[in-house]
């Protein structure tokens, strides 16, 4: 490791009171932990957060690298909200607190006494989060969600795959981390407004229309056929309709992910002619058939095979590198394991090391760098790791008061 990150504070002073599971919510509250607040999640003591077990291979080490990646620099505190004392503990930590989250089953929250119209009673300042499948008014509103649900409603997978084929799910979690992010970002816009107006919100984010707003480019081309037709299955090709080439090419040695991914704009036509030059096709520089972008499109087939030549003798990192200095757009289609293994990476600090009680693990930190340096990683809290210290911190509960609490089946271990 490189030591090339630093703690940030930001959000020093921020108070979050999370209940949140799996990835969506929890997305969001990291971004705040790793910007400096102080985030606290509830967890059900006998199980806490049900992402904690989502592929857990060792049962000596119950969290599972899944719960560990979506919930670094957090606190966790046990508390049981099935008790009418656990619910009046976490309406007392709501009166300190700034960001309240949850992400739970659809009328959950409510149920167990803590909804928005409750705790705004509570605290007038509280920012309440909720993250849910469907929104307000939809006809789907109470129905259960999760990434691939998102995904398929919102119109990301009918946009992805290859014209005459089935559509298909992209293999980045848009609709989880994705619907996260910009809770996180109407977040960071709540506390501001707050500072001057001392007031809180309340902010709702449906996982279907956040994966609407990641599409948006596609209802542009829907847009520019009229409405009469819906957005087409463009395969590895832009959906801005990018004029040839654009795609991706095969590279040596040939094995499953030796391919890299060249893209010639249309709104800089010296793309085409820099990529003609590097990959030794002067001669068609000049070429009537390549002399605009749509006839470019109509001999598409004869590109991809003068490109595919040339790319087949180069390894992907080769190609990208010669492309990439010939000032043409290109990228090799690097995979997971590759990302992981890149030092760069970790000199960077982009990869950091966990140092977790269950061992030592390299994963992505917040990618934002601060003054030249990303967030320190902290790893995530062992289930009820931080009951005591919040519950003195935040309740001014003395020692005794916790144990009482947990000997009453309040608080967990």
């Amino acid at each position: 490791m490189s030591g090339n990150y630093a703690p940030l504070n930001c959000l020093k002073g921020v108070r979050v009171v999370d209940l949140t599971q799996f990835e969506a919510g929890p997305t969001c509250t990291e971004a705040l932990a790793w910007l400096g607040a102080e985030v606290v999640k509830i967890e059900n003591p006998k199980s806490g957060d049900p992402g904690r077990r989502i592929a857990a291979s060792d049962p000596n080490k119950p969290d599972s690298f899944y719960f560990k990646i979506l919930n670094a620099n957090k606190k966790s505190a046990t508390v049981d909200l099935k008790t009418p004392r656990g619910v009046e503990l976490v309406k007392e930590l709501v009166k300190k607190a700034d960001v309240f989250a949850e992400n739970l089953a659809p009328g959950t929250i409510e149920r167990l006494g803590l909804g928005y119209d409750v705790l705004k009673e509570i605290n007038p300042g509280i920012i309440y989060c909720q993250v849910k499948g469907f929104g307000e008014g939809s006809p789907y509103e109470k129905s259960l969600a999760f990434d691939m649900i998102a995904q398929a409603s919102g119109g990301t997978m009918s946009v992805t795959g290859y014209p005459g084929e089935p559509p298909a799910k992209p293999g980045c979690t848009i609709g989880d981390t994705g619907t996260g992010m910009l809770m996180a970002i109407s977040v960071l816009g709540a506390l501001y407004e707050k500072k001057a107006t001392g007031k809180g919100r309340r902010l709702q984010l449906a996982m279907q229309d956040s994966v609407m707003h990641y599409i948006r480019t596609s209802f542009a081309v829907m847009n520019q056929q009229g409405n009469k037709t819906a957005a087409p299955r463009m395969g590895a090709q832009s959906t801005s309709g990018a004029p040839a080439p654009c795609g991706i090419y095969p590279t040596k040695p040939f094995g499953y992910n030796d391919y890299v991914y060249i893209f010639c704009s249309r709104a800089n036509p010296e793309h085409w002619t820099r990529l003609l030059k590097v990959i030794g096709r002067e001669d068609l520089i000049e070429d009537p058939r390549f002399a605009t972008n749509e006839e470019r499109n109509k001999n598409e087939g004869f590109i991809n095979e003068v490109i595919t030549e040339w790319t087949k003798n180069h390894t992907k990192v080769e190609a990208m590198q010669i492309i990439g200095a010939a000032g043409v757009p290109a990228g090799a289609i690097h995979d997971t394991l590759e990302l992981q293994n890149d030092e760069s990476f970790q000199k960077r600090g982009i990869m950091q090391t966990m140092q977790h009680p269950d061992g030592d693990w390299v994963c992505e930190t917040w990618p934002v760098r601060f003054d030249g340096k990303p967030p320190e990683l902290k790893p995530s809290p062992k289930l009820g790791q931080h009951t005591d210290e919040v519950f003195a911190s935040w309740l001014n509960l003395s020692s005794g008061e916790i144990e009482k609490l947990r000997s009453e089946k309040v608080l967990g271990q």
